[in-house]
């Protein structure tokens, strides 16, 4: 499940063991959907059902397994050897549903990156099928999977055949072949309104697939869980294991994907949010068609405006302040300056950073299109051409590159307080280093141990042992049961783009 912390904790819906109209591309169901006008209590309770009964039949339970490996992950600073996961990685909400909160406490940073070895893990989410062989979910219950099952509603347990994540929206797609499949059908998100009743589906703690109620408490909520986001927030309650379960109206339609909860205790504490259908359809679209999806990028950096900003730079209207221009990106090309406040894009007026950024990945890369900012409170227009964004432009895409492949079993554990395994080329691939590098990864150090305090970390690879070369965990154990210990045990370590010598004193 995501975390999101500030004060209260924010949780992601998701994976329970860690943490409109019809689409061109899919074929959306032509049935009789309940109505939804209410005269007495009595018809509110058959309401819930009809909808209810409309769209189980379509919600599944999704089983994702990772193998474990060596994990990389992109560094937000500079790394301090040892620093707690809560300080380092308090607002990394990947980190955390990826290693969860009892697994390995501390990390290395390593030449800008961060490496764990993470053992096989197992988690459960939920998905709707919108279309045949198609299920929707969220992208943080199957963007690390080497390994997905989609439990249909009918008991049928399916290997799913293909899987495609957007990590900046958290979305998925799985596919699955299989017969008979009920579809649920996509409503307009755009049209909930504060105070609508919604039902909230998902399989919450593995228990089998369920149905709460509550209603729309807000929409366009931005709770910083995901690089994109204008959540529907409702107070229908949400647990682990919903994450990517369907949020329906009172019609029985899809209007949202449970995707996140604010808690303090961990569980449901009345604060729910989905993503909005309509933000997603084309995301869904070229999922379904390429496996990815093709965005534009400006290469700036966005501030929101306060009242004081908007007048410090002339801009009462509002409209999104850029902080910062990539070099080389678009923007610049354009003649974008930091402190411009962009105003207007491809004719269609800007209010705030996030309706800017919406828009700038919906347009077609290499199409030119006007863009305006005010600067120095007059209005610019400028030119600009747009770029697909690079594949690592983002946090978001940068953590969810593939990190496959397993890490062999053979391990040596001695009194230095460290295990070791050997360096294959799929995780000399994960740690960025090249295959011909030899030595042995260090896949696990004791806290408080002697290898931990001579700072040896996750990740680091050793070379050689004194003067012999080591290639594998044999080798290491040989050459460490061979070494002199009186001065301590001369260790050469690979870590990252560097080298570097330590000295480890082990107990007898």
């Amino acid at each position: 499940m995501k975390s999101l912390r500030n004060g209260s904790a924010w949780v992601l819906t998701v994976i329970g063991g860690m943490c409109l109209g019809a689409g061109a591309l899919w074929s959306q169901p032509q049935v009789d959907l309940p109505q939804s006008v209410l005269q007495t209590p009595s018809d509110l309770s058959l309401a819930f059902r009809e909808a209810a009964k409309h769209v189980l039949p379509s919600v599944v339970s999704i089983t994702s397994k990772v193998n474990g490996g060596v994990q990389v992950a992109e560094e937000r600073g500079q790394g301090q050897g040892g620093e707690q996961l809560d300080e380092l990685f308090g607002n990394d909400e990947f980190l955390r549903r990826f290693f969860g909160n009892d697994g390995p406490r501390r990390f290395q940073g390593n030449g800008g990156n961060l490496r764990r070895y993470v053992p096989p893990q197992v988690g459960n989410g939920s998905g709707v099928i919108i279309g045949d062989g198609i299920v929707l979910t969220n992208a943080h219950v199957v963007s690390s999977a080497d390994e997905v099952t989609v439990e249909l509603h009918d008991g049928r347990r399916i290997r799913a055949s293909s899987w495609a994540t957007d990590p900046r929206r958290d979305i998925a797609i799985v596919k699955v072949e299989a017969d008979n499949l009920s579809v649920a059908r996509l409503g307009d998100s755009d049209a909930m309104q504060i105070g609508d009743w919604v039902l909230a589906l998902g399989n919450p703690f593995n228990v089998g697939v369920s149905v709460t109620q509550g209603i729309v408490s807000a929409t366009g909520r931005a709770t910083r869980i995901n690089e994109l986001e204008s959540y529907i927030q409702t107070d229908a309650a949400v647990n682990p294991g919903n994450s990517g379960g369907p949020l329906i109206n009172l019609k029985g339609e899809v209007v949202g994907i449970n995707t996140a909860i604010s808690t303090n205790s961990g569980g449901y504490d009345g604060v729910s949010f989905a993503i909005p259908v309509n933000m997603v359809q084309g995301v869904i679209e070229q999922l379904i068609e390429t496996g990815k999806v093709q965005r534009s990028y400006l290469g700036v950096a966005l501030q929101s405006l306060t009242p004081e900003l908007q007048q410090r730079f002339g801009a009462p209207q509002g409209g999104a302040l850029v902080s910062m221009v990539k070099e080389g990106a678009p923007a610049a090309k354009a003649g974008v300056q930091a402190g411009d406040v962009i105003v207007e894009l491809a004719g269609q007026p800007i209010t705030n950073s996030s309706q800017l950024t919406t828009l700038v990945e919906g347009l077609p890369p290499g199409e030119t299109q006007t863009l305006a900012v005010m600067r120095q409170g007059k209005k610019v227009d400028l030119k600009v051409v747009m770029e697909e964004m690079p594949e690592d432009y983002t946090d978001a895409l940068r953590r969810t590159r593939p990190a496959r492949g397993a890490t062999p079993p053979a391990e040596v554990q001695d009194a230095m307080g460290l295990k070791v395994t050997a360096l294959t080329p799929e995780i000399a691939a994960q740690l960025s280093i090249s295959e011909r590098t030899q030595g042995v990864v260090v896949t696990e150090v004791e806290l408080g141990s002697v290898a931990y305090e001579s700072g040896l970390r996750r990740g680091d690879v050793v070379q050689r042992v004194g003067d012999a070369a080591v290639t594998s965990p044999q080798e290491f154990k040989e050459a460490v049961d061979a070494a002199d210990r009186t001065q301590g045990i001369l260790l050469h370590v690979s870590r990252g783009d560097n080298a570097l010598f330590l000295i480890v004193s082990p107990t007898e």
